[in-house]
């Protein structure tokens, strides 16, 4: 049987394809523009004649009639990554809500500690060797397959064929539905004054020739403008942006310098522009991996001056970087910032840069504090910690006493709060 004759027998319509979840299964989703929205908003159709049924998805982004409190009983969302469309569950106690480094979740999937009965995953079409790739979602979606008692895909022509670790055969497949759904696209981030100065102060610690890992948001995209002087940077990160490609365009990035994977970029998701799509399709410069390899540590930190930039919402004296909530209230999630700042920490002339702006709300808060709120998870540790940059400058934390860090956080401190600092850090005799 030819793969186009074993792709027609498994082809059928949404409805029908969703028939496969029953009662108490968990569908596993890819992460971001790798989900599936004719699935999704199938099996949303279906919710009321499901019970105990969830949905395992890092960063969903869509807004899906099965994200209600009324029917968390029939269909419930669990995630290690909030977004805007699941923030609000999970503050009101029907989102669950799942402690875990990104680089793992293969390996809890793999072991049964994070079910998985179903898949539900967003691909390209066929290849004439009947494979179709998972492109801008490899991330934990491979793992899940092995596990799975049923995988359905959801084909959009729209999504780009990549190479590396990320195809799924048409044997492996239980239904296939063909859709012609929009791809997510990411807005361009603002970026204002504060953004610029913190990108101009982490551009200076970065070198030609280093290999990066930068996340989403106005401070990398910043950072990205900075770094368009620089010569011969590789990328080896988790998330694929317009801002690194901007860098490729220009040739900045060439990772002519890496030591793993030397002049390709490697990466396990990507959310962008369209533009950013048609650049990954086909593309032979290009590696898309599952994230138990892009961001396993042992790995990353094989490439010399690697340099991981990541957000945070808040530091404390310790070095102690909050970055998935302040207090209780659950805002993102982990991610693979710890799984970063430990590949850069260990890598030859590395470093793991956090980047906060120093104030928050109109500048009423400072994001310099002496503890942190009661109840708020800790991402990176104290331990981990290295390089934080606000506006104000780099505070370098690594190998340094808590009362030497105490006095170079309260440099970076906006100066309204300086001396407030101050006073808490005598309370405290650190000063």
């Amino acid at each position: 049987m030819s793969y186009h004759q074993q792709l027609d027998r498994v082809r059928t319509d949404p409805d029908t394809a969703v028939t496969v979840v029953r009662d108490n299964d968990t569908i596993v989703v890819p992460i971001a523009a790798g989900e599936p929205p004719t699935l999704l908003h199938a099996l949303s159709e279906r919710r009321e004649h499901l019970r105990g049924v969830v949905v395992s998805q890092l960063l969903g982004l869509g807004r899906y009639a099965y994200l209600s409190e009324a029917h968390a009983g029939n269909v419930r969302h669990s995630s290690p990554f909030l977004g805007a469309a699941t923030r609000t569950g999970a503050h009101e106690g029907w989102i669950d809500w799942v402690p875990a480094h990104f680089s793992e979740v293969p390996v809890l999937i793999r072991q049964g500690l994070m079910p998985c009965d179903v898949v539900f995953a967003q691909v390209s079409p066929m290849s004439p060797d009947g494979l179709f790739a998972l492109g801008v979602s490899t991330d934990y979606t491979l793992a899940a397959i092995e596990k799975a008692r049923a995988v359905v895909l959801e084909v959009n022509p729209q999504l780009p064929f990549t190479n590396g670790n990320c195809h799924v055969h048409v044997s492996q497949v239980t239904h296939v539905v063909d859709a012609t759904s929009p791809m997510v696209e990411l807005a361009p981030s603002v970026i204002g004054p504060t953004q610029v100065a913190i990108a101009q102060h982490v551009a200076e610690l970065i070198p030609d020739g280093s290999t990066l890992q930068i996340g989403i948001g106005g401070i990398p995209d910043a950072v990205v403008k900075q770094l368009m002087t620089k010569n011969d940077l590789g990328l080896h990160t988790e998330m694929l942006g317009d801002g690194t490609l901007s860098l490729i365009e220009a040739g900045v990035i060439t990772g002519a310098r890496k030591n793993v994977h030397p002049g390709k970029l490697i990466a396990t998701f990507a959310l962008g522009s369209e533009r950013l799509y048609e650049f990954m399709h086909h593309n032979p410069d290009l590696e898309m991996h599952p994230v138990d390899y892009t961001n396993a540590p042992a790995l990353a930190s094989r490439n010399d001056n690697l340099h991981s930039i990541n957000g945070t919402l808040a530091v404390d004296f310790f070095g102690q970087c909050a970055s998935e909530s302040l207090g209780r209230r659950p805002f993102s999630g982990p991610g693979g910032q710890v799984d970063f700042v430990r590949a850069a920490n260990a890598s030859n002339g590395g470093k793991s840069i956090m980047v906060v702006p120093s104030t928050a709300k109109d500048d009423s808060i400072s994001r310099i504090v002496a503890t942190h709120e009661p109840g708020t998870p800790i991402t990176t540790g104290k331990n981990d910690v290295d390089h934080v940059v606000t506006e104000f400058g780099v505070a370098r934390l690594r190998g340094r006493s808590v009362r030497e860090r105490t006095h170079a956080l309260i440099e970076i401190a906006h100066p309204n709060f300086r001396d407030q600092l101050t006073e808490q850090a005598k309370d405290l005799r650190l000063w």
